[in-house]
């Protein structure tokens, strides 16, 4: 909802924004771990039927959005990858604050400086990170007291990780992975769980993986919710080993056929003593699930000595979904 202005303001002039709201928010999102990723066929509109399981983990993204006297929106970005993040219209920083202005009718303009935590095309929903930021930090600059509901709403027009990455925790999706539920998880009452991630110098496009998918498995895979059951117990219990032991990815198989190199990355992990190593999303970062916060700094620097990835990173999990820094 757009504040009551003063005489004399048009409604949704730049002028008017600075007057009644912050000059500067600064918001952070977190990136995303699948615990499981169950992919379905082709549906009738060309998409496929999820159920996915999503941790938020301690690798953010962060945006600092600053008002200006025009409606324009200026991007700039740091971070690591910064230099593949386009900064047009086609980025989920410019469509979240495009989708918020034609939801509300405002004309305000921002500067978004974008801060990257998380690895770029790395299937950790980077990106959409970016954009559930956005929302947060534009619906507090615009002062336009938008609930969380609606900025779900509007997040999953933008992708199908962005209703995540506003939400955090754990939680499983469905449909396309934007209609959410949270899921009882005691893992932070034992500590919380302990993941290294290691990243590929090239990334996969999420849409070839999806085709590869659908070159491998044609008729789709089975969607059957029991098949969780295994993982749903570990998380009530705060089980990182059984966690470990229920990690799943239907992606991971056509992630693997495109970039075989994954194979050797997997191994170590699992030859290191990791609880459960996997695919993240249709990748091509490795996730690997370990029992401590050292265990996790230690495979990260064994991957680095062994070569089998140009970078990693440690994180832990669950954390929280988007909020005002």
């Amino acid at each position: 909802m757009i504040p009551e202005l003063e005489p004399g303001l048009p409604t949704g002039s730049p002028l008017d924004m600075s007057r009644h709201s912050p000059a500067t928010v600064t918001a952070r999102a977190p990136g995303k771990v699948n615990l499981s990723l169950r992919v379905g066929g082709l549906d009738e509109s060309g998409y496929h039927p999820l159920i996915n399981v999503f941790q938020a983990v301690g690798a953010w993204e962060e945006i600092v959005a600053s008002a200006r006297l025009d409606d324009q929106l200026v991007l700039t970005v740091q971070g690591p990858g910064a230099r593949f993040v386009p900064l047009g219209e086609t980025n989920l920083v410019a469509k979240a604050a495009r989708a918020l202005q034609a939801h509300t009718g405002t004309n305000f303009g921002a500067n978004l400086h974008i801060k990257k935590g998380v690895p770029v095309a790395g299937g950790m929903a980077g990106g959409s990170a970016d954009a559930a930021a956005t929302l947060v930090a534009l619906n507090s600059l615009w002062n336009l007291n938008l609930s969380k509901e609606r900025l779900l709403e509007i997040g999953a027009e933008l992708g199908a990780d962005v209703p995540f990455s506003l939400f955090g925790g754990t939680a499983v999706g469905f449909g396309r992975g934007d209609v959410l539920t949270a899921l009882p998880d005691a893992g932070a009452e034992h500590g919380g769980y302990h993941w290294a991630f290691a990243l590929r110098a090239k990334g996969l496009s999420t849409p070839s993986v999806f085709r590869r998918f659908d070159d491998l498995v044609p008729a789709g895979a089975p969607l059957d919710e029991s098949e969780n059951e295994g993982l749903y117990a570990a998380l009530r219990a705060g089980d990182a080993e059984e966690l470990g032991r229920h990690l799943y990815n239907d992606l991971q198989a056509p992630a693997l056929n495109m970039a075989p190199d994954l194979r050797l990355t997997i191994a170590h992990a699992l030859d290191a003593g990791a609880l459960g190593v996997l695919v993240s999303g249709s990748g091509p970062t490795i996730a690997a699930l370990v029992r401590t916060a050292e265990d996790a700094r230690a495979l990260r620097q064994s991957w680095l000595d062994a070569g089998v990835c140009i970078d990693a990173l440690v994180a832990d999990g669950p954390v929280q979904g988007a909020y005002i820094a």
